[in-house]
């Protein structure tokens, strides 16, 4: 989601700020903008747009100032504007702020300043920041002394960087990530490793209720009490290497053929935790496992595979559903958190009200430096590198190396999981994809698909219609693959498009059955399979394996086959629209 980045040293400030809002691009925005401190003066660019865009039009980079902030934007309060964008100059120009979270109170917060002769520009919460800090610091006169007080007025979960007209930096964080950059002449404060990662591999990794004070003097570390901190100095390795497009015109095109590497690298560095996760998990009294999105799909298939091979019954549960089911979770049970990015708020959510009934967490995630790892009793690790398209791709297939290995070990090698096999398996169907491409360019002008998948592959037929839906934005509907004609069928004309996952396993031959009683509907009939039918109007060729591994191969050319169709219809399938990476509020 939005991105934060701030600086302070001997370096001019903007081209290293426009340069770390690129790198973090990836978490989804609609608008940019930098702020530095020139000559006792707060100077101000911003708009609408993306980085490079904003760049081209305003000349961000060429700020003057050696201390600034940058930001990006992802809507929330107010819409896609100039004035909303960030960074938030306070009325009377002593202090700029950039922010992410939400300030819950922020309607009386405004209401009051505006008695008080505050005055306000923009539609969003993030400006009573800047304005609530003016007013302090005008009373107090002392940066510590104005964002202590501040932070005692704001209600909600924000992290937010400050520059004082003076130059001094100030940060602070709670519930929303935020990492200091040490560098031999300077700092950097962001929302993500690699904001600075190029500059430094020297980080501070926050915790709530962090105070951050940076001036002339060097830098201060507080919290909320006044009282003062020490942190660890953590060298990061974040694999920046693997961050950038290389051949590829597309990062998400990329980390899909990346997939047969990246499930070898699972768990790597973790077999302790696995062991003790595992432990947890066969002497528990239930066990619950959760993610948003693209990860709730992956714990539906944990689900299939928990129950049929372990015996070990797995209740799953939507992140944002979590709080609304108060008789679930207590002492004795376990919960299974999925996150790509550590930092989702539904599923940070999630956990706090599992912690606070008692239940241990386990977490499946990839990156360890995450708000998850911090909350979770155990932390298991993806290590498939950074994620930058904003549709998850290869974080999938690891997620299901990995739950998929942890349902192995728990029924003694029933699976026979092997990652080296998993990682053939992939290389193998990622050689049919110019096949996927031409079927793409077949079915271009297609505007509504149901994708229907019986057992285990109905999680896959989710991700698949979420896929559909992100990258080509194409209207597309999942469905157990006997319900389409409980209703859904009275939609069924020509213009409809059915992919059928239908592997040859037990599923197979229900699964043809349906999918020709929507052929005799007029719609067109896509078979994602390893057995071709004359049922089928497009044949997507999946390779033969074993049964129980049929997820992996069946989800790749459906990753492939909505990339290609966004091409199709000219959509960014790196940043779609409206969408974030990281969606860190609720």
């Amino acid at each position: 989601m939005c991105s934060i980045i701030g600086y302070t040293g001997s370096e001019e400030a903007a081209g290293l700020l426009v340069g770390g809002l690129r790198r973090m691009e990836y978490r989804g925005y609609d608008s940019a903008g930098v702020a530095t401190v020139f000559g006792n003066q707060i100077l101000l660019k911003k708009s609408t747009g993306r980085v490079d865009e904003v760049n081209k039009s305003v000349h961000l980079d060429i700020l003057p100032g050696n201390v600034g902030v940058g930001h990006t934007r992802w809507a929330t309060h107010g819409g896609v504007t100039e004035a909303n964008a960030h960074p938030h100059l306070s009325h009377s120009g002593r202090v700029v702020i950039v922010h992410n979270g939400i300030i819950d109170n922020y309607h009386e917060l405004r209401e009051s300043l505006i008695e008080t002769g505050s005055v306000f520009k923009s539609e969003t919460d993030s400006e009573v920041i800047a304005e609530l800090l003016e007013k302090n610091y005008n009373q107090l006169g002392d940066v510590r002394d104005a964002v202590t007080q501040t932070v005692s007025e704001l209600k909600g979960s924000y992290a937010f960087v400050a520059v004082f007209e003076d130059g001094t930096l100030a940060a602070v964080r709670f519930h929303q990530p935020l990492i200091i950059g040490i560098c031999d002449d300077g700092y950097f404060v962001a929302s993500d490793i690699l904001g600075f990662a190029e500059h430094t591999d020297k980080a501070i990794f926050l915790d709530d209720r962090d105070v951050v004070i940076i001036d002339r003097n060097g830098m201060f570390l507080g919290n909320f009490d006044r009282e003062d901190t020490t942190h660890e100095i953590v060298k990061i390795s974040n694999r920046v290497e693997d961050a950038g497009k290389g051949e590829y015109a597309h990062y998400t095109l990329k980390e899909i053929f990346e997939q047969p590497v990246t499930v070898q690298r699972v768990g790597g560095g973790t077999e302790r935790e696995m062991t003790e996760a595992l432990e947890l998990i066969r002497h528990a009294k239930r066990v619950y496992i959760t993610g948003s999105g693209t990860s709730f799909n992956a714990a539906l298939v944990a689900k299939h595979l928990f129950s049929k091979h372990a015996g070990i019954s797995i209740q799953p549960i939507i992140a944002s559903e979590a709080r609304f089911s108060p008789d679930r979770f207590g002492r004795g049970s376990v919960l299974i958190a999925i996150s790509q990015s550590g930092e989702s708020a539904d599923v940070l959510e999630a956990v706090t009200w599992a912690r606070e009934r008692g239940s241990h967490i386990i977490s499946i995630v990839n990156v360890m430096t995450s708000s998850l790892v911090r909350m979770s009793s155990i932390s298991l690790a993806l290590n498939c590198g950074p994620e930058i398209g904003v549709a998850a791709t290869k974080s999938l297939t690891s997620q299901l190396a990995m739950l998929y290995e942890m349902a192995d070990r728990l029924c003694g090698g029933c699976i026979g999981m092997d990652l080296n096999e998993t990682s053939r398996m992939l290389s193998n169907t990622l050689a049919n994809h110019l096949e996927v491409k031409e079927v793409a360019k077949r079915i271009s002008d297609v505007t509504d698909i149901y994708v229907l998948g019986r057992g285990i592959h109905y999680p896959m037929a989710a991700e698949a219609a979420l896929k559909l839906k992100e990258l080509p934005y194409i209207h597309a509907e999942a469905l157990p693959g006997g319900e389409l004609k409980h209703g859904p069928m009275a939609l069924l004309d020509s213009d409809y498009q059915i992919i059928v996952i239908n592997p040859y396993d037990s599923t197979y031959y229900d699964t043809l059955l349906g999918a020709g009683e929507a052929k005799a509907r007029g719609a067109k009939i896509i078979g994602i399979s390893d057995r071709d039918s004359e049922v089928y109007d497009e044949w997507i060729q999946i390779p033969s394996v074993r049964h129980d591994l049929f997820p992996f191969v069946e989800i790749v050319p459906l990753q492939l086959l909505s990339y290609y169709l966004a091409l199709e219809k000219k959509a960014d399938p790196d940043y779609p629209r409206n969408l974030a990476k990281s969606v860190t509020v609720k």
